[in-house]
C-alpha cells in the first residue's frame, strides 16, 4: 500500500501529523534529496514539499518529474505562499501537453 509524506521546515509541516501523514523535518536541500530518494524508495506515492525546500531542491526536483511515483507536491510553509507551487504545475501541464494552456 503506497504512503503519503510530508518534506520540509518542522514549524511548516508539524501539523500534518494530526491528520495521520508521515513528518520529514529537514532545514537543508541536501539532506532534503537524500529523504526524498529513501521515501521514493519505500513506495511512497506522494510527497507534500514546502514551497521553500522546494525552490531550494529545484534540480533535484526534475529529476523527479518525468517518473510517475512519487508525485511531489508543492505546498505553502509558515512563510507564507510563493508561487513556486503554480509554477510546478504549470511547467508539467506544459510538459504533458505541450503547451501553455494555463
Amino acid at each position: 500500500m503506497y504512503k503519503v509524506a510530508v518534506l520540509g521546515d518542522r514549524d511548516s509541516i508539524y501539523g500534518f501529523a494530526a491528520l495521520g501523514l508521515e513528518i520529514y523535518p529537514v532545514e537543508d536541500p541536501v539532506d532534503g534529496a537524500h529523504t526524498l530518494r529513501r521515501l521514493a524508495e519505500r513506495e511512497y506515492a506522494v510527497v507534500y514539499i514546502t514551497e521553500s525546500l522546494a525552490r531550494q531542491m529545484e534540480e533535484e526536483l526534475d529529476k523527479w518529474r518525468s517518473r510517475p511515483l512519487p508525485a511531489i507536491i508543492p505546498i505553502p510553509g509558515v512563510s507564507g505562499n510563493t508561487g513556486l507551487g503554480m509554477r510546478m504545475v504549470k511547467k508539467s501541464v506544459e510538459q504533458a501537453v505541450g503547451s501553455d494552456i494555463i
